[in-house]
């Protein structure tokens, strides 16, 4: 009955720890894959180009707070003048109430241009997206997310309809595949309007965000070169804006989460060294109690080194079990994660598997040896008589 206690203790200690390693990283693997996923359904090879010059400057601080230039229409269509510009999307967001008939709903404003189809991958259900017309003497039309349609319209006709955004009617004339979260923006619960119209409607002639599309991604630089330059040209010689590029921020937040990833998993590694300081305890007990048995090994023949690999062989036949139950509580945790969060796939690395185990074993291995060692260095005719 002890023996079974003692291996059902190390077993739990082993597993244990490896699901601990195996769970936390596959939150921080599952974290890294959503926020990459984000940011790569944005598009391929973009610029994002923001008001505001993102640096640290000596001196004084202002007395007073500086405000940085806007960035209007004309800015992003002058864009347009770079060879490795493929199309410019200006965006401009706010929120307003939405309204048809009766009902009414506060929802997500997007003001852009047709180009933001294509920039942003958006894939239309029913009728079509913002037309290609001249900025300047917009249509009055709107397309809708799902959400939106089913809200105001329910299971009937939305296209051609005509709703209330604010204080402008508008005519609905394409309705948004479903497409959920992006970048904390429900794509669903949303209306996109001609760029000017969001302007007028939310009372102010600055854009929110540029995104520019490059022709590939080897001109990604240069592109980034030529907007600096253009908007320089076009702000008095002033780089008051920030460009940053899709992929250097896919590579910063993979880098932070990899960092946490290998933080969390260093963290959880240290429940394998526990689980090792039980494994010599409970193997240090073993020798006090299998000490006749140890000196009848030894009175047949069995030599100190005998005596040392089948106590840690006994040891990491114990530990390998622990290890691959651990495994699998591990990925029965993950499991269970993803259905409470769909949005997030725990799925640890094979190497976090390989490495759980390897370092589990390892532990045993290390912590084990002073008992093995314990139990060899035991006199025969000492130990037959129970004296240790």
């Amino acid at each position: 009955m002890g023996s079974r206690s003692r291996s059902v203790l190390m077993l739990a200690a082993i597993a244990i720890g490896v699901a601990a390693v195996v769970v936390l990283t596959g939150l921080g693997e599952g974290a890294r894959r959503y926020i990459t996923g984000e940011f790569a359904a944005l598009g391929t090879n973009l610029l994002i180009v923001l008001p505001g010059r993102n640096e640290t400057t000596g001196g004084a601080p202002p007395l007073l707070g500086a405000t940085p230039r806007d960035l209007t229409i004309t800015d992003a269509m002058a864009l347009s003048r770079s060879r490795h510009v493929k199309r410019i999307a200006p965006i401009n967001v706010g929120e307003a109430t939405l309204s048809h008939g009766n009902l009414s709903r506060d929802i997500t404003v997007l003001g852009t241009t047709s180009a933001y189809q294509d920039v942003r991958k958006l894939n239309i259900a029913q009728g079509r997206f913002l037309p290609e017309e001249d900025i300047a003497r917009p249509s009055p039309i709107a397309v809708l997310g799902t959400t939106v349609q089913h809200e105001l319209f329910g299971d009937g006709a939305a296209l051609g309809q005509w709703v209330r955004l604010g204080d402008r009617r508008l005519r609905v004339i394409g309705i948004c595949a479903q497409r959920g979260q992006s970048l904390g923006v429900d794509m669903d619960d949303i209306a996109i309007v001609p760029v000017t119209v969001a302007q007028a409607l939310f009372d102010t002639p600055s854009l929110f965000r540029i995104l520019v599309q490059v022709r590939s991604r080897e001109e990604i630089p240069p592109a980034q070169a030529d907007v600096l330059r253009i908007i320089s040209e076009r702000h008095e010689g002033e780089e008051d804006v920030t460009v940053i590029t899709q992929n250097s921020v896919l590579v910063a937040f993979d880098r932070i989460l990899g960092s946490v990833t290998l933080a969390v998993a260093g963290i959880a590694g240290i429940s394998l060294v526990v689980a090792g300081v039980l494994v010599m305890n409970v193997m240090l007990v073993a020798v006090t109690q299998r000490t006749a048995e140890i000196g009848l090994l030894r009175a047949l023949g069995a030599s100190s080194t005998q005596i040392m690999v089948l106590f840690l062989g006994e040891a990491l036949l114990l530990a390998s079990l622990g290890v691959l139950g651990g495994a699998v509580l591990g990925v029965l945790g993950n499991w269970l994660i993803h259905l409470a969060f769909p949005i997030l796939q725990p799925l640890p690395p094979l190497w976090v598997l390989l490495a759980a185990g390897g370092v589990a074993l390892l532990t045993t291995v290390l912590f084990a040896w002073l008992p093995a060692r314990r139990a060899a260095a035991l006199d025969p005719i000492a130990a037959l008589s129970g004296r240790r």
